[in-house]
């Protein structure tokens, strides 16, 4: 499926692109539920940049869960392939790491996209100290354009939002990525299915709710009448059938078997 919206939040991370390589770094945000597209969002928006990439890198870190040393190590091998400069392996905080890439900004412009950020908050959570001490430190000598996104919305409201945490007030945008619209769903019926019907625009918004994801899963199969999508959430290997359970564990986070048992109880 083509990318489709999204329009002002492009112009909005473009717009502070070009101040972090006129002016000084800035940090970008982006924030939503899980699978409703920031990871695509962040992509798209950097394709179309003005800045060529072979003169804007762009490097991009996955925040897994494991630890904080075989993280750097991966992280430092791929800021040395992306960068081409040589950023040791043998670094094992993730602030350290965070300080040479800020040095590095120092010299050459690039984009440096941080994914699932809030991983980092059961790996270490004094990572987030380190790195308002390093963005204090060198931002306005640097310019990376950082860019930072997060699935779960409780803990990315609390990293950036609360008052009390170290990043408070560090980003220069928020962007709460929200679910397509109605009119995004028309547009995407027309295009994958003209003959549609009002049951089967209805089913699509119903069954989806507009998340981007979701939406890709019928339309990469071919499935945009009532009864296609109905079969396809239904088959066996669905891949709907384990994401309310997934989406459930994500935002109850290491407690959830807690949770689960509640739900379980009431049901």
């Amino acid at each position: 499926m083509k990318f489709y919206d999204r329009q002002t939040q492009i112009n909005e991370i473009q717009r502070i692109q070009e101040l972090a390589f006129t002016d000084f770094s800035k940090m970008t945000v982006v924030t939503g539920r899980r699978r409703v597209g920031k990871t695509s969002l962040i992509s798209e928006s950097l394709s179309r940049s003005t800045y060529h990439a072979s003169e804007i890198p762009t490097l991009y870190l996955f925040v897994g869960r494991t630890s904080e040393g075989l993280l750097c190590r991966q992280f430092a091998e791929e800021a040395t392939r992306t960068l081409g400069v040589l950023v040791p392996s043998e670094i094992t905080s993730f602030g350290t790491l965070f300080r040479m890439l800020m040095e590095i900004a120092q010299t050459r412009k690039y984009n440096l996209v941080l994914d699932e950020f809030q991983e980092f908050m059961n790996i270490n959570q004094s990572i987030f100290s380190d790195m308002q001490n390093y963005w204090d430190q060198y931002r306005r000598t640097s310019k990376m354009n950082l860019l930072i996104s997060g699935s779960v919305y409780t803990l990315m409201h609390k990293i950036f939002e609360d008052k009390g945490e170290p990043l408070f007030g560090r980003a220069d945008n928020i962007i709460r990525l929200k679910p397509f619209d109605i009119r995004t769903l028309k547009q995407i019926m027309t295009d994958h299915n003209p003959s549609y019907s009002n049951d089967d625009l209805l089913a699509l918004y119903s069954f989806t709710g507009g998340v981007a994801k979701y939406v890709e899963y019928f339309c990469d199969s071919k499935a945009l009448t009532v009864n296609k999508m109905v079969n396809f959430m239904a088959r066996e290997d669905s891949p709907f059938i384990e994401e309310g359970k997934n989406l459930l564990i994500t935002e109850f986070g290491k407690n959830y078997g807690t949770y689960f048992a509640v739900l379980g109880a009431v049901a």
